[in-house]
């Protein structure tokens, strides 16, 4: 019932809607229309209310629950199912937990904070209360065991896409799974799977995006940034969120109609690395080159100083 009453206070912005019509298209009653914007109203809505003109949405929190993203996302979207939390230690965690006891595809798992958030690597994701995007989406895509990497690369051009719709900036993508500006991290991109070697059973993509922190703890002051700090103002989480999860859907049915090669050159067209000298650091060896771009697999493609088109499957990348 809140989605659905944000929707239609958000269906004319700025103008105030009657109370006859919420409850008409609501179903209830006009008192229940005014308990339902009181509880909105102690969410941290701002709405207010007018004789012989109704109600009209003022203002809103940044916060990312349930109702306040489903008001925003159309009614066809790959979102069919919102878990949202206060805190988790990781939200790849939960979706895993989700995925293994059957949630479809299009699950998404919320955290306002992550207390072991989940890095590539086993590394540790700083998550600090209500200053970024923490989430996890469940797929089950139909697709060979060997094209999963795929998604990462498809959901750092949605991040990035969904980054310049909302707020009109130009980060960059570091090859596999980073989300840059001027050398600095805003986001990370974990995918993992459950599977048996020749069938997905599902894929749990996870993003966590600096939003508005205004610093960082040493050292990751160094390396770290966030939307807040790029853009100069404080960013509103569920427009961002939005955004990136539109542009998802639309790559995502491409890619299961039409294959990796059409995303590719989406990819290509934001990444960081192209035509770039860059050292790739593999469990294996350390080899140099100028990066060429990713093959039609995903697979970065690196020309060694000797003219050897060397093919980097997994590696820590540094320009």
């Amino acid at each position: 019932m809140k989605s659905m009453l944000l929707q239609l206070l958000r269906t004319d912005e700025n103008e105030f809607v009657s109370g006859e019509r919420l409850s008409e298209k609501l179903g209830c009653s006009r008192t229940a229309v005014w308990k339902h914007i009181d509880a909105l109203r102690k969410e941290g809505y701002e709405v207010e209310a007018a004789t012989k003109k109704g109600y009209r949405l003022a203002g809103e929190p940044d916060a990312l629950t349930k109702h306040q993203l489903q008001s925003r996302l159309p009614e066809q979207t790959i979102v069919q199912a919102i878990h949202h939390f206060p805190s988790l230690h990781s939200t790849q965690e939960t979706a895993h937990q989700l995925a293994s006891n059957g949630a479809g595809e299009g699950t998404l798992v919320l955290a306002d904070e992550q207390t072991k958030g989940k890095g590539r690597l086993g590394r540790e994701w700083h998550s600090p209360p209500k200053t970024g995007i923490w989430m996890s989406m469940i797929l089950r895509p139909d697709i060979e065991v060997k094209r999963a990497p795929q998604l990462t690369l498809l959901t750092a051009i949605a991040v990035v896409r969904g980054i310049k719709k909302s707020l009109n900036l130009d980060p960059e993508i570091k090859w596999p799974n980073d989300i840059l500006f001027n050398g600095k991290k805003a986001a990370g991109i974990l995918t993992e799977m459950q599977a048996e070697p020749d069938h997905i059973h599902a894929i749990i993509v996870g993003i966590g995006l600096n939003v508005n922190q205004d610093a960082f703890p040493m050292p990751l002051d160094e390396i770290a940034t966030s939307l807040k700090i790029e853009k100069g103002t404080i960013v509103n989480r569920a427009d961002v969120l939005t955004a990136i999860i539109n542009e998802w859907q639309w790559l995502y049915e491409l890619f299961l109609q039409e294959g990796f090669a059409v995303i590719k050159p989406l990819w290509e067209a934001h990444a960081l690395t192209m035509g770039k000298r860059i050292v790739a650091r593999t469990p294996k060896e350390t080899v140099e080159g100028i990066a060429t771009g990713i093959d039609e697999a995903g697979v970065l493609l690196l020309r060694q100083d000797d003219g050897t088109l060397k093919q980097i499957y997994s590696a820590d990348i540094e320009l």
